[in-house]
């Protein structure tokens, strides 16, 4: 598989094809599928739900057991002490994201880290209290934000400034959003757009967006959770002052997995920055001298406020491993040949019956895409998954297909296709 554009051909032979001469096909062994029948199911949701590592329960197990052998000692002893056990996660997690180790940190939830950032980066005044964000994010950063505009005494309705696509359109223009930072960037405190939206697919241009609204003088953040292990991403050169994401869509980490949260380096030594603030993320030097006042560690593990779940870590470890060893730009090759191909396909069933909300730009867009058909969504999911393909619905009526490089292939997509195709034409 090379860098050049892929010339797509619509037989299976083509997709089997392409799966020989993958480089990263190995990395499909390294995963528990769920099981339809007799055979293994054809999972889509990578973007909701990554699947399971094979190594996540043997690292698991191996952190059980040093509880079990070594008590309190395991803080400090054993091949894999706690006290460290997250920093080697924090440099992986870094080179997933595009950022330096000391801007990276895994911690807590997404939403949780959300909060703790607007703590810092959500500084409203009368001048300038509005946040800036996609009418289409995800509830949960919808809710988020509009606690903390009503903490500190404003009206959601009044400083929240959703940004819609235009009328007849599926996605937000790049020039719109610059444009409306143009014209009210004085008036914006913060800037906080989800990187990948959940919904529509669309992939914003971030170094654009930051550049923009640092012009203006505003405070920048994304939400990375359909990004981070999706996109190739540059963290620290594209320059947003924070960003959040959770790791158990394409990060594979497990439900309810631990999360990581990005500070740029130019706030790393800032100790005035407002945040909370819990012993964890006190300066190492001073952290066991339990001094009253709390002297945070430079970086992103500033924002700490508790030591680290080693349970979870662990499950995160398998699948981190993986991503050093498959590479980010590696990865990212093979994700837009093969949603590439996804598209390709589609374009071929009967005219009308699918239409994607998602950009063709592969630029603008990560590994799934959105998808709106003519026919009931809800008895096409069932179809779906009574013959083994499990893709997931969003309201009110979306279906989402995300083929994840880790672990799917070009006859995933195919065999997907393939049964739309007869669906589309009984």
């Amino acid at each position: 598989m090379s860098g050049e554009a892929t010339r797509y051909e619509a037989g299976e032979a083509f997709a089997r094809r392409m799966d020989a001469e993958d480089p990263l096909r190995a990395f499909r062994e390294e995963f528990l599928f769920p099981r339809h029948g007799d055979g293994a199911e054809l999972y889509l949701l990578g973007n909701s739900l990554g699947l399971q590592p094979r190594k996540a329960q043997q690292y698991v197990l191996e952190a059980m057991d040093a509880w079990a052998t070594l008590g309190v000692d395991g803080h400090f002893k054993g091949s894999r002490p706690w006290m460290e056990y997250h920093l080697s996660l924090g440099e992986q997690m870094a080179r997933v994201v595009g950022a330096r180790p000391l801007e990276v940190v895994v911690m807590n939830t997404l939403t949780v880290n959300l909060h703790l950032m607007m703590v810092s980066f959500y500084r409203p005044t009368l001048e300038r209290s509005k946040i800036l964000m996609e009418a289409s994010a995800f509830p949960s950063d919808q809710y988020a934000v509009a606690s903390q505009v009503r903490h500190h005494g404003y009206d959601p309705a009044q400083t929240v400034i959703p940004l819609a696509p235009r009328e007849g359109e599926d996605v937000l223009r790049t020039e719109d959003i610059l444009e409306v930072l143009e014209r009210r960037g004085k008036e914006i405190a913060l800037v906080l757009f989800g990187n990948v939206n959940y919904l529509n697919g669309q992939a914003f241009d971030m170094a654009a967006i930051t550049r923009a609204a640092h012009a203006q003088g505003c405070r920048v953040g994304f939400d990375l959770a359909h990004a981070a292990g999706n996109l190739r991403l540059s963290l620290h050169d594209d320059g947003p002052d924070f960003a959040v994401w959770c790791s158990y869509k394409y990060l594979n980490g497990g439900p309810g997995a631990l999360a990581g949260a990005f500070v740029h380096e130019r706030h790393a030594h800032d100790a005035s920055l407002n945040r909370f603030a819990g012993w964890w993320g006190n300066d190492k030097r001073t952290r066991f001298l339990m001094k009253p006042d709390h002297e945070p560690t430079p970086g992103a593990e500033g924002w700490v406020l508790s030591n680290p779940p080693i349970l979870q870590l662990a499950a995160l470890r398998a699948s981190l491993e993986l991503f050093d060893r498959a590479t980010m730009p590696a990865l990212r090759e093979k994700s837009v040949k093969l949603t590439g191909y996804l598209e390709f396909l589609l374009d071929r069933l009967p005219p009308g019956f699918v239409h994607s909300l998602t950009p063709r730009d592969p630029e603008q867009r990560g590994a799934h895409l959105s998808l709106r058909f003519s026919k009931d969504p809800q008895r096409m999911l069932q179809t779906l998954r009574s013959e083994g393909i499990h893709c997931d619905f969003r309201s009110p009526d979306v279906i989402r297909a995300a083929p994840a490089p880790l672990y799917n292939s070009f006859v995933d997509v195919h065999r997907f296709v393939d049964v739309l195709d007869r669906h589309a034409r009984s």
